[in-house]
């Protein structure tokens, strides 16, 4: 067995997991979240917990129900908690600014770059420079978070762009006069 596949998935009080074939529909405070199980896997909700299982003990059986019990997990955990990744901006004069369905960053181009919010993701900015993207689907929330971060990653020699907040950018000494 799957050390991850055979763990039961407790369903907290607030969400609804319903199965039909094979797609499972999450819903719960957050949002809701639809998605179709592998054709080698199965799932039961019963007493308040979800069982993932499958049919055949060959390597690709064994890594779809690992995976398909960890996003199962994933959409639990997103509609009752919900997912948050943070970016902070450095760099004189650059910024960001929520403009409804728009977020506007200025990042020292020619142009504002303008990047637009997908449905069900939130996202704020507190003193111009630290961003929050929140949202029950986690790889949605960090597609966002890295898109954002690509318009301008963190630089090495001045640490100036986009970055996580926490993530470690190597310096890099610059040239020397001689």
């Amino acid at each position: 067995m799957s050390r991850i596949g055979k763990q039961p998935i407790a369903i907290p009080a607030t969400v609804k997991v319903e199965v039909k074939g094979q797609k499972v529909h999450v819903a719960g405070p957050k949002g809701k979240l639809d998605w179709e199980l592998p054709k080698r896997t199965s799932l039961k909700v019963a007493d308040g917990k979800i069982v993932v299982s499958r049919d055949g003990e060959d390597a690709q059986a064994r890594a779809l129900h690992g995976l398909s019990r960890a996003l199962v997990n994933n959409m639990v955990k997103g509609v009752s908690d919900g997912f948050i990744k943070k970016l902070e901006i450095q760099g004189v004069g650059f910024k960001a600014a929520v403009q409804g369905k728009l977020v506007n960053l200025s990042l020292g181009y020619s142009h504002p770059v303008n990047y637009t919010i997908p449905e069900q993701i939130k996202v704020t900015v507190e003193e111009n420079t630290k961003v929050t993207i929140e949202g029950p689907d986690k790889h949605m929330v960090g597609k966002v978070a890295s898109e954002i971060r690509a318009f301008y990653p963190p630089e090495p020699y001045k640490g100036k762009g986009v970055r996580y907040v926490g993530e470690k950018v190597e310096r890099k000494e610059g040239k020397t006069v001689q």
